[in-house]
């Protein structure tokens, strides 16, 4: 480059930068440069395919194409080398291809990720970048971690989790142009470090015990042989399909949905009074005081509330369990707070769609969204040290002997590290 025309080019290059104007659109600065790179690489790539082998077969050079390409740098366009026989096939630059291979997907990706939907996107990369996506080019880019998806929701369990919460979310998707509601099944698991992880996601039409029974078949098949204590809501049939599959779990109904089912039939007057008798049960030191509670709710309510109390006693075993063990462990285990938690993150990103277009679109979306919410999971759960060895007292046996201190934190009290090793 001459003194005169780099002189030009620095003047040119200052200009757009100072202005705020993308350096490399198409009236960029830099656009030139970057055309000319490409194009030399794909000329490149074209002498390597017209080989000898080809050329023997009367395959050669047939003129040029023109193509446009969007990127992170902005929009340009480019001239790309063709062959007789049509055979040859670029790397850099795909056929078909028109958003060039560069953190511009990773970003669209991103954003997608984070509940934006296409036509944000496209303003959004149309006022970064001076490119314009269509949706249809927005759609198949995100489409480009459906393989991700399909290995995540295949991919190897550990063979124990020490507590499992299972619940549903419910979605408007578009089947064959009508809305139908859809459930998507989530479960979140803690391992027995103390970590958290959603163990998968799966879709139903509505939901019920029996697609459950599916849920937890296929988590089995994954590796998952045992689970110490699974909560849950109050769903008919639940229970049964955990104990089918997992006849070792120890299942606590959340009592937060035993309560709000127990509200729906109680007078609005009653409410308040009913409440403060209620919290005798389930408030209770142990599990004989919760009962004698239950006794004298049943005395004093029984006679107008009867499905009420009926229901308190029909599942009283899978309500209770967590009397057994001390308040940091109840706290975690007798609600499904842990997983309804991780839906309130989810709903942030998915309460701008109004219905998905269709299964996988919703699986997408919620992936990306789990993969950002579990960045933040990167401690055990608060003070695991000690609930791990309740639950090694409990369950010693079925707790691998193979964990470590580290699983413990430091060598807790009553268990010598020498004996787990």
């Amino acid at each position: 480059m001459r003194k005169e025309e780099q002189s030009e080019f620095e003047k040119k290059v200052l200009d757009q930068f100072m202005s705020g104007k993308n350096l490399f659109g198409k009236d960029g600065a830099f656009a030139p440069m970057l055309k000319n790179v490409i194009e030399k690489a794909l000329e490149a790539e074209m002498e390597g395919h017209l080989d000898e082998s080809e050329r023997s077969i009367g395959n050669k050079r047939n003129g040029k194409g023109k193509k446009t390409i969007k990127s992170g740098f902005g929009t340009f366009d480019i001239d790309t080398p063709q062959d007789r026989q049509s055979s040859f096939e670029p790397e850099l630059v795909k056929k078909r291809q028109t958003v060039l291979a560069d953190n511009l997907s990773e970003k669209i990706i991103g954003l997608y990720g984070l509940g934006m939907s296409y036509r944000d996107i496209s303003s959004h990369i149309k006022e970064m970048y001076d490119t314009d996506i269509s949706h249809t080019v927005l759609s198949q880019i995100t489409d480009r971690i459906v393989p991700d998806v399909k290995a995540w929701q295949n991919r190897p369990l550990e063979p124990l989790y020490c507590i499992v919460w299972l619940d549903a979310m419910h979605y408007k998707v578009k089947v064959d142009g009508k809305i139908a509601h859809k459930a998507l099944y989530n479960i979140l698991g803690i391992n027995k470090e103390g970590y958290k992880e959603i163990l998968g996601m799966y879709i139903s039409e509505s939901e019920g015990a029996n697609f459950w029974l599916q849920v937890l078949t296929d988590l089995n098949n994954r590796g998952l042989k045992d689970i110490l204590i699974a909560c849950t809501d109050n769903l008919r049939g639940f229970t049964d399909a955990i104990l089918s599959v997992f006849p070792k779990a120890q299942v606590q109904l959340c009592i937060v949905h035993q309560i709000r089912n127990s509200l729906k039939y109680i007078a609005s007057k009653d409410q308040k009074e009913f409440m403060r008798d209620l919290k005798l049960v389930y408030r209770a030191t142990g599990k004989e005081v919760a009962e004698d509670a239950l006794i004298d709710l049943e005395e004093k309510w029984g006679g107008k509330y009867p499905v009420v109390i009926e229901s308190w006693q029909r599942n009283w075993e899978q309500l209770s369990q967590y009397f057994q063990y001390t308040e940091p462990i109840r706290k975690i285990i007798y609600t499904t707070n842990a997983v309804e938690g991780f839906h309130r993150q989810v709903r942030k990103v998915t309460k701008t769609k109004g219905a998905f277009t269709s299964d996988m679109a919703l699986l997408k979306l919620v992936y990306l969204a789990t993969k950002n919410i579990e960045k933040k999971w990167t401690s055990p759960l608060h003070n695991w040290s000690l609930t791990v060895q309740q639950l090694y007292s409990k369950f010693g046996d079925r707790i691998p002997l193979a964990l470590n201190a580290n699983s413990f934190g430091a060598s807790p009290k009553g268990i010598e590290t020498k004996d787990r090793v």
